[in-house]
């Protein structure tokens, strides 16, 4: 193949030329090469001297081309998008996670696709099927009701990666809490600060990470040798409202205690509003634990001590994971151990 022998002079485009789109053939044509060998350049597969390398870098300069990644995408067989289920968009965990996702595949050269399940296994089923028809690469899903053997199935199709769940299969990848540590945390701390009738308010059943908090709570509460009291333990849905409601209804209910321990942030966020409400404060009254340490954590007055996850680590793991996937790597990432951060919201109880 012959080289233009401009090509290594400065390729200085026509100030009076209309504008026009530059194609991949224009710059092809201006430092003398086939427009397969500039794709094959753009793509990182060609084995071209640095000479031409240099040229061609030169040529896509001076005419302002910009490489069109869909276009170099479906030529590698790829869309270079990635698929991401959450439940809710304008969650102040799932928000977190979605920018952590969405930086991490950036760096990468992919864009998210981003949809809703809202909890509803039906409609998780759904958006896969929207962002498969779509050629998505990959899929990231958070959480959600999906059931294992629908998460293996799609897996067949393309590399997905699952939050909130601990799974195995060709293809799929999963990133998993400790959750029953983070509660036993969560509760020693309080019971190390002399407390011993501590409310629990939990999340909703259908989620494994419920189950697993309440059992990390009484397991903490047995080995402290305190007995599990079942009246302290209030149902809750991972929304604020419903930590309200949480409390309200410990209130009324006359049960003594002197500390709550509420499943997540939101809930903790609502029982701190509830308590205010009747006229007790946190900590001096009771004090208060909360669970995921979202961002607000640190703003709530008095700021909530919480069990730190991380949201936006666990977008940036997740897309991490999803790249290797797609790399024929093997994942390894892993979340971190759950780990206190104690601030205002909890205090010693007082003595007799």
């Amino acid at each position: 193949m012959k080289i233009n022998k401009k090509a290594n002079a400065e390729v200085k485009p026509d100030p009076r030329a209309p504008a026009t789109k530059v194609t991949l053939a224009m710059v092809a044509s201006a430092c003398g090469v086939s427009s397969s060998t500039v794709s094959r350049i753009l793509n990182g597969t060609a084995v071209v001297s640095p000479k031409k390398r240099e040229a061609v870098d030169r040529a896509i300069a001076a005419l302002g081309f910009t490489p069109n990644p869909v276009a170099r995408g479906l030529a590698g067989g790829r869309t270079l998008s990635v698929g991401v289920v959450t439940q809710a968009i304008d969650s102040p965990f799932y928000g977190p996670a979605l920018r952590g996702i969405e930086e991490e595949l950036g760096n990468a050269g992919y864009s998210p696709l981003f949809v809703s399940g809202h909890w509803n296994s039906e409609e998780e089923q759904r958006c896969i099927d929207v962002l498969l028809s779509r050629r998505v690469d990959g899929l990231i899903i958070l959480t959600g009701r999906l059931s294992d053997t629908a998460l293996r199935n799609t897996a067949k199709s393309v590399p997905v990666v699952v939050t909130g769940r601990r799974l195995e299969a060709p293809g799929l990848y999963s990133l998993d809490f400790n959750n029953f540590q983070g509660a036993q945390l969560a509760t020693h701390h309080l019971l190390s600060l002399g407390h011993r009738s501590i409310a629990f308010i939990s999340g909703d059943p259908a989620h494994p990470d419920a189950h697993e908090r309440l059992n990390g709570y009484r397991s903490a509460l047995k080995a402290a040798g305190v007995p599990f009291n079942p009246a302290l333990v209030l149902p809750g849905d991972y929304r604020e409202h419903s930590g309200i409601e949480a409390v309200e209804r410990l209130l009324d209910s006359r049960e003594r205690f002197t500390a709550i321990f509420a499943a997540n942030d939101q809930m903790a966020f609502g029982a701190a509003l509830a308590l205010y409400r009747r006229g007790l404060r946190v900590p001096d009254d009771v004090s208060l634990v909360g669970f995921d340490d979202l961002a607000a954590a640190v703003h709530s007055i008095p700021p909530l001590t919480s069990v730190h996850q991380g949201p936006s680590e666990l977008g940036q793991l997740a897309a991490t994971s999803l790249l290797n996937l797609l790399s024929g790597r093997v994942p390894t990432e892993r979340l971190p151990e759950p780990r206190m951060v104690i601030r205002s919201s909890t205090r010693a109880l007082p003595g007799p």
